[in-house]
C-alpha cells in the first residue's frame, strides 16, 4: 500500500519528536497526511517542528512530555481523540566503559530508554485495545541486537525494548493491534553527538574525537531513516533494521554469536585504543 494512502487522515503521537529521528518521522508523516502530535521534553524545539509542518501544509500540535513521568504520558494519550500510531521514540545515549559508569548513568538509560517505552505501551495499548486497532512502534537500536562494547547501559536498555516489542506483538495480534521495533544503525542525530539531551559519556572522550568516531561509522540522515522506516511500518514488519545492510550482523549474531563478539572486540580496539583510554 502507498504510504500516503496508509497514513492519510490518521493520528500519530511521536515521543522525542523535537529532533533527530522523531522530528524527521513527524515531518514525513505530516507530509503523508497524518495529524502528528509532537511530544518532547524540549518544548520550544517541538513547537518549532510543528510550525515547520504547518508552514508546509500539514497538521500537527506539540506537547511537553517527559516520558519518565507516567501520569504525563497517560494524560496526553487520553487527551487525543484517537490514536492510530504511537512512536515510542524518545531516548538518550550513554556511552563509555562499564568501569566508568556510575549508578546515575545506568539509571538515566533505563528510565528514558526503557521506562519511557513501558509508559507509552501501558497508555497506548490500553487505548488501542478499546479501539480494536492501532500500531505501536518502539525505537530500539542495532545496539539492542548485537554486542556493543563501550555502550553497555545503552545496549541493555535497547535490548529490553526489542524483547518487549516482540512479546507485545505476539500478544496484540489477535486484538488487531500491530507492533514493530525500529533498530537504527548509525543515524546523524543529537544522540550520536554526545548522547542528546540528558545523554552521558562517562568515559572521557573529547567532543571532537567523539565526532570523529561516529563519523567513521558512516551515519545516514534522519530523513533517509524515516522514509525507509515508514515503508516497512506500512508493510507491518516486526524488526525494522535501517540501513538494511546491517541485517547481516543480526543474522550472524543469531547463527554465530561468538564471531560477532570477536568482531565487536576488534572494532572496540580499533576505535578506542588509539585514544589512549584505559579500562
Amino acid at each position: 500500500m502507498d504510504e500516503r494512502q496508509y497514513f492519510k487522515g490518521k493520528i500519530g503521537l511521536i515521543t522525542g519528536g523535537a529532533s533527530g529521528i522523531g522530528a524527521s518521522l513527524a515531518r514525513l508523516l505530516a507530509e503523508y497526511g497524518c495529524h502528528v502530535i509532537v511530544a518532547d521534553i524540549q518544548e520550544r524545539l517541538a513547537a518549532q517542528v510543528v510550525e515547520e509542518i504547518k508552514a508546509s501544509g500539514g497538521t500537527a500540535q506539540s506537547v511537553m512530555l517527559d516520558v519518565r513521568v507516567f501520569r504525563e504520558f497517560h494524560r496526553i494519550v487520553n487527551d487525543a481523540p484517537h490514536l492510530d500510531f504511537l512512536f515510542n521514540n524518545a531516548g538518550v545515549g550513554v556511552g563509555g566503559y562499564i568501569s566508568d559508569h556510575e549508578m546515575e548513568d545506568w539509571k538515566i538509560a533505563i528510565d528514558v530508554n526503557l521506562y519511557g517505552v513501558i509508559h507509552g505501551v501501558r497508555c497506548g495499548y490500553e487505548v488501542m485495545r478499546k479501539q480494536g486497532s492501532g500500531h505501536i512502534i518502539n525505537t530500539a537500536s542495532m545496539a539492542g541486537l548485537v554486542p556493543s562494547p563501550a555502550m553497555a547501559a545503552y545496549s541493555a536498555s535497547k535490548s529490553a525494548v526489542v524483547s518487549l516489542s516482540k512479546s507485545l506483538r505476539a500478544e496484540a495480534a489477535e486484538l488487531g493491534i500491530k507492533v514493530s521495533v525500529l533498530c537504527p544503525g548509525a543515524v546523524n542525530t543529537p544522540i550520536l553527538k554526545g548522547g542528546g539531551i540528558n545523554g552521558r559519556m562517562p568515559t572521557a572522550i573529547p567532543r571532537e574525537q567523539q565526532a570523529a568516531i561516529f563519523e567513521s561509522l558512516g551515519p545516514i540522515s534522519s530523513e533517509a531513516f524515516a522514509k525507509r522506516a515508514l515503508q516497512q511500518i506500512v508493510a507491518n514488519k516486526e524488526v525494522i533494521i535501517v540501513p538494511s545492510k546491517l541485517k547481516l550482523l543480526w543474522w550472524l549474531e543469531r547463527l554465530w554469536p561468538s564471531m560477532l563478539t570477536n568482531i565487536a572486540f576488534k572494532q572496540m580496539q580499533k576505535i578506542l585504543r588509539p585514544l589512549g583510554l584505559q579500562r
